[in-house]
């Protein structure tokens, strides 16, 4: 004998059958379409780019605002670690948001403040080219938005681990030198290779240090007023007159995270756990050689995967930014940055948070079920149960 459940299946005719089926399925679709898809448009959409002190100042003398968006610790998943589903889910949560933030937001120039890859540190050269082949597809951008990628310890390894192989790998690929000027609408942005700020004397490290006291001479013989008796910047190459950014993977020293405030900071938990220098942060000696050689008006790092802001000398403000994967992180987010030669602004934009996704999916598949059992008649909807009770209190 069938059961009641397939009898009343067997029992509904094929075209209703096949209507519900239809209906399942477009709801299912619309789900997977929002959740995987329109859901980086209803939030990206939200975010704005952050007004500039002087802006319109600016605009009449031709020189408009550079809009920014900052970045950091992609760690995309390689071959030793990372399990294939995981690679698919998260690969394509960043792509979508980068994608979708690109189309929205229009930005300038983009900049990832390293550990692009998680396992750069000790990949083969075969698995190094197809990590950079997804990134480049994951990242893919217009010739009219720059891409400016900076060197973490996991793509190069921690300075026990970085060899001038690494290094020269990932300068081949993303045109990053260990210590870099990029000048763009008159604003100076010097890119470091923090995981070479060991001041041990190691080949990079020299040769890194060497590069950053030349760039420092450089900017600072700009800054200064022409005066025909300093012979030290008679020949030196003049740069526009702003105060640098400093962008690089390590954060400068601090003792921990227990000042950090926001949603996106380190959790209660991790606040007060003391950071290890040269591993955590830059050591106190390398953080002082680089607030004395640029004098930076601002200074963008990553690593700590955590949101925090502090202050250097009490005027020179550190933003962490906190990881763009969700692998990391239930809330990632990136920095929009309104920048001008004389000043900044910086507007922080949440991607989907994953819990509330998964809210939406358990809620989706709840309802499913409720829909299916009532197809089939084994959950009585509400409405005829309701109906029954009136039509039993009617007969008594």
């Amino acid at each position: 004998m069938l059961s009641s459940s397939s009898t009343a299946v067997k029992n509904l005719p094929l075209k209703r059958r096949l209507c519900f089926l239809l209906k399942l399925v477009c709801f299912v679709s619309s789900v997977l379409i929002f959740c995987e898809f329109l859901i980086y448009y209803v939030v990206i959409f939200q975010c704005r780019w952050p007004n500039v002190k002087g802006g319109a100042h600016m605009a009449e003398k031709e020189t408009s605002v550079l809009k920014s968006i900052i970045l950091a610790d992609t760690h995309l998943l390689g071959e030793i670690k990372g399990h294939w589903l995981d690679k698919l889910r998260r690969e394509w949560q960043m792509e979508r948001s980068f994608q979708t933030a690109l189309w929205l937001l229009q930005p300038d120039i983009v900049f990832i403040l390293g550990d692009i890859f998680d396992e750069g540190k000790w990949s083969s050269p075969q698995a190094w080219a197809d990590d950079v082949r997804r990134f480049q597809k994951m990242f893919r951008h217009s010739v009219f938005t720059e891409l400016v990628v900076i060197a973490g310890n996991h793509d190069i390894g921690f300075h026990y681990e970085m060899t001038t192989y690494k290094v020269n790998r990932f300068e081949k690929v993303f045109n990053f030198t260990s210590g870099k000027l990029i000048t763009r609408k008159g604003i100076n942005f010097v890119l470091v290779n923090s995981v070479a700020m060991e001041g041990d004397g190691c080949a990079v490290c020299s040769t890194t240090e060497a590069k950053l006291v030349a760039l420092s001479h450089k900017l600072n013989c700009s800054q200064q007023k022409p005066n025909h008796s300093n012979k030290r910047c008679s020949d030196v190459e003049k740069l526009p007159a702003s105060e640098p950014i400093l962008l690089q993977h390590y954060p400068l020293y601090r003792k921990s995270d227990a000042e950090c405030t926001g949603e996106d900071s380190a959790p209660p938990e991790e606040k007060n756990i003391p950071f290890k220098e040269k591993y955590d942060v830059l050591s106190q000696e390398a953080s002082q050689k680089l607030l004395w050689w640029f004098q930076p008006r601002l200074i963008l790092s990553g690593h700590t995967h955590s949101a925090c802001e502090v202050l250097h000398a009490g005027k020179i403000p550190e933003i962490s930014v906190p990881s763009f994967s969700w692998r990391n992180r239930n809330n990632p987010s990136f920095i929009m940055g309104s920048i001008t030669p004389t000043d900044f602004s910086l507007q922080k934009c949440f991607l989907p948070f994953e819990s509330r996704v998964f809210t939406i999916y358990c809620a989706a598949g709840a309802l499913l079920v409720i829909l299916v059992l009532a197809h089939v008649q084994l959950l009585t909807p509400p409405f005829y149960f309701a109906q029954r009770l009136i039509s039993k209190h009617k007969a008594v």
